[in-house]
């Protein structure tokens, strides 16, 4: 069973910067094109970003040119760089496999833009 612990969450004020991490329990994840989700207040998960076993990227419109992820597989974690941050960036942060086959769900990292 594969567990992902994601962290680096916080409260930043609009147009700062946070990195997430997301750490996996076992090296499979090497293999895996591994995604960024976010989940607000009321509204269904999200799919921000994901990354290919050979690094290629891919991001969705409202973060594109803000937002990097990239992966360390020597440490099995995968990160999530967050520039410009906005308020309707406010969500709980995951991370799983992407887009679908999806694992159980870790317990994500709160991210707050405000002022």
């Amino acid at each position: 069973q594969v567990q992902f612990v994601e962290s680096g969450g916080g409260l930043v004020q609009p147009g700062g910067s946070l990195r997430l991490s997301c750490a996996a329990s076992t090296n499979i994840i090497t293999f895996w094109r591994m995604g960024w989700y976010r989940q607000a207040p009321g509204l269904q998960r999200e799919w921000v970003a994901d990354i290919l076993p050979g690094g290629t990227t891919n991001y969705g419109d409202s973060v594109k040119g803000r937002f990097t992820i990239s992966r360390d597989n020597a440490k099995n974690t995968v990160y999530l760089q967050m520039n410009s941050l906005k308020p309707e960036d406010t969500a709980v942060y995951y991370c799983n496999r992407s887009p679908l086959g999806w694992l159980d769900w870790g317990r994500g990292t709160q991210v707050t833009v405000s002022s």
